[in-house]
């Protein structure tokens, strides 16, 4: 088994019906990868002490109560131990000022979360095939 398919995704994100709907788009791209959920952007930094091998990808909501995605991320990237890892923005907002701060703040992908299941389902494909088939992530340190 390749490393990537060994390489944890963390999914954070406060909505569990958003949460479930991802994890059946990645059942029904075969993803092997173990997921991870955090509820929220303090749980995630929590988890990312912890998880090992560290995870390979990170998918990120931004309207979150308490430590919201914008605050998560810069906390991820600020870190010498997780910043190389990769960061999706997956959220509802198209905002421009959203857009711009988080690739200010080293966010990898700006996604905006469709808002039916069967395109939920097509981006999380096109997420998989992406950063698991195409893209080469770095290693743990």
């Amino acid at each position: 088994m390749q490393q990537r398919d060994t390489q944890p995704i963390l999914v954070v994100e406060d909505s569990e019906d958003d949460f479930e709907a991802t994890m059946r788009a990645f059942k029904r791209t075969n993803l092997r990868n173990p997921i991870y959920w955090a509820a929220s952007g303090q749980e995630a930094l929590d988890m990312l002490a912890t998880i090992s091998p560290r995870p390979g990808l990170i998918l990120l909501d931004l309207n979150m109560p308490g430590l919201d995605g914008r605050k998560t991320l810069e906390a991820i990237k600020s870190n010498t131990h997780w910043h190389k890892i990769p960061v999706v923005i997956l959220t509802t907002s198209d905002d421009e000022r959203d857009i711009e701060g988080c690739y200010a703040l080293g966010a990898n992908t700006y996604v905006q979360k469709p808002v039916d299941l069967d395109g939920l389902f097509a981006a999380i494909q096109r997420l998989k095939e992406y950063w698991f088939e195409i893209a080469i992530l770095p290693l743990e340190e």
